[in-house]
């Protein structure tokens, strides 16, 4: 269990899989990099209430990227696609399901994932 930590006046850890957070890592890279802002969401574990939360990437906020392990995933390119879309969306980029062999041909799979908790 891996973690992205946001910072704006402290440190705000959000816990989430490994693979889900290598994903994330090259889309908000790929966004900060042309310095476009954007917001990154998700839904919060049910043990939390299953609320969603958002926050605002920007350029100018430090942003670390914590893995459990040293193991170096795998990138599934239709994920890839799927949260670059939502990233360049007016909602912002959504932590979203990784889609299934049967899933690539339809829609982004949009469903919002919880952090792992």
């Amino acid at each position: 269990m891996g973690s992205l930590t946001y910072s704006v006046r402290g440190a705000l850890p959000i816990q989430l899989d490994d693979r889900v957070l290598a994903h994330l890592q090259v889309v908000v890279a790929s966004k900060l990099r042309l310095r476009q802002s954007f917001f990154l969401s998700w839904v919060e574990d049910s043990r939390k209430g299953g609320g969603r939360s958002s926050i605002w990437m920007d350029a100018t906020i430090q942003v670390r990227f914590t893995y459990e392990t040293n193991q170096r995933h795998q990138l599934n390119k239709a994920w890839l696609d799927a949260m670059m879309l939502s990233a360049n969306s007016a909602g912002g980029l959504l932590v979203c399901e990784e889609p299934t062999q049967l899933s690539l041909a339809s829609e982004p799979p949009f469903r919002r994932i919880a952090p792992a908790a």
